[in-house]
């Protein structure tokens, strides 16, 4: 499969409306067929209506304890407001891409998913997770699902990166607790503790 930018695959996500209270099965599925064409299995986690999904997968060696990259894929409504441009078509102006979703947090999933083909290629040491919820925009409610999920597993996470816009700042807490630590290392966006010696 060829490699997409993150451009590419952000204008896909936005277009389709995930807004909260609509299905998101479209995007979970899109985002499952991608994941499978590099050799990446996913499962669901669904709400109780079978109309919503979780999306959990793992890159790397899932007996081994690693970190999550996580979004939302619901988006707010665009009812009511005055968009000059269709808000599911990602579109480019003054340097800048706009469509529903494309900040808070499409952009995030997007450049997740662009870094797929660079992740399955490495013989990582611990894995990644991709976990991608629902409902985060009225409460963070499809996610519960899927912790709770995670809470029947053998081997928990280290950490989780959560991708919300925060204009570029760490913050160690988003609506609950969390503990994080981190330190840039140049050259390679696969930090070292993720690869084998």
């Amino acid at each position: 499969m060829q490699n997409l930018p993150s451009r590419e695959i952000l204008a896909q996500l936005v277009a389709f409306d995930t807004t909260s209270y609509k299905s998101n099965l479209g995007l979970v599925e899109h985002v499952r067929a991608y994941l499978a064409s590099y050799g990446v299995e996913s499962r669901l986690v669904m709400d109780a209506t079978g109309q919503k999904a979780n999306l959990w997968a793992t890159i790397g060696p899932a007996d081994k304890p690693g970190v999550i990259l996580s979004g939302h894929t619901d988006t707010v409504p665009v009812d009511g407001q005055d968009w000059s441009t269709d808000p599911f078509t990602l579109t480019a102006r003054d340097d800048h891409l706009y469509g529903r979703g494309s900040c808070d947090m499409k952009g995030f999933l997007a450049c997740c998913l662009a870094a797929v083909p660079a992740l399955v290629s490495r013989d990582l040491a611990r894995p990644v997770h991709l976990a991608f919820s629902y409902d985060e925009e009225v409460g963070c409610v499809g996610v519960i699902g899927l912790l709770e999920m995670l809470q029947t597993e053998e081997t928990h996470p280290l950490m989780c990166i959560v991708g919300e816009p925060t204009l570029m700042k760490v913050v160690t807490g988003h609506k609950a607790t969390a503990r994080c630590g981190s330190r840039s290392l140049a050259g390679d966006a696969i930090p070292r503790w993720l690869r084998r010696a």
